[in-house]
């Protein structure tokens, strides 16, 4: 790979050409072109191409590229080579979606432990995992090799569950409260709002009416 900074967006389109092209291979499709892709998801050729160009030269000039081999680079650039093992705090209705989302698994994630403070909620089972209390988050993150957390919790309480995450070891937290969080530098941290996106809709219709 080469040394410079790739752009966040460039990372997200690659994980969208990696589910694509694992869709090709479903399909019995060998070889594609950079217009195939770019079809297939919604954006240029040229784009496509550019974005593969961070990552070194991939395809045959007239013919394109091997589906099979594709994946295997995208999934290598993407660090899913390896299984990654998940922590979740939250067993509301969010959390108890996300542990029976079957993309994480199809990707190479799989949720490990699920905590609350909720007693009502501790000991209960989602899916195939007891809700443990928070307590048991360190232990886990250590007996798993848990490097990535997320926050399934309302916002008053996101702060301090990250707080705890990082105490616990852990490296990167997908949080889904909608706040930001003071973390320190080393830990990666990626928000995801429902709400954002869905204002985002909202003011892309509301400007076509005007």
């Amino acid at each position: 790979m080469k040394a410079l900074k790739i752009p966040e967006a460039t990372i997200t389109r690659l994980s969208i050409y990696s589910r694509f092209l694992k869709r090709l291979d479903q399909k019995g499709i060998t070889t594609v072109s950079s217009g195939d892709i770019a079809e297939g998801v919604g954006v240029s050729p040229a784009q496509v191409r550019k974005d593969l160009a961070y990552f070194g030269e991939f395809g045959t000039r007239g013919v394109g590229y091997n589906v099979k081999d594709l994946i295997r680079y995208t999934v290598k650039i993407l660090g899913l080579s390896e299984p990654w093992n998940l922590v979740m705090v939250g067993a509301g209705n969010l959390g108890s979606a996300l542990v029976t989302y079957r993309e994480f698994k199809d990707r190479g994630f799989t949720i490990v432990g699920v905590f609350d403070n909720d007693l009502t909620k501790i000991g209960k089972r989602i899916a195939d995992l007891e809700v443990l209390p928070l307590e048991e988050l360190s232990r886990v993150v250590s007996e798993y090799k848990v490097r990535i957390g997320i926050i399934a919790v309302p916002d008053k309480a996101a702060q301090e569950i990250s707080d705890i995450m990082v105490k616990s070891g852990l490296e990167a937290i997908l949080n889904f409260a909608p706040i930001s969080l003071n973390l320190p530098d080393h830990v990666e941290v990626r928000n995801v709002d429902l709400s954002v996106k869905l204002e985002i809709l909202t003011f892309n219709l509301a400007l076509k009416e005007k």
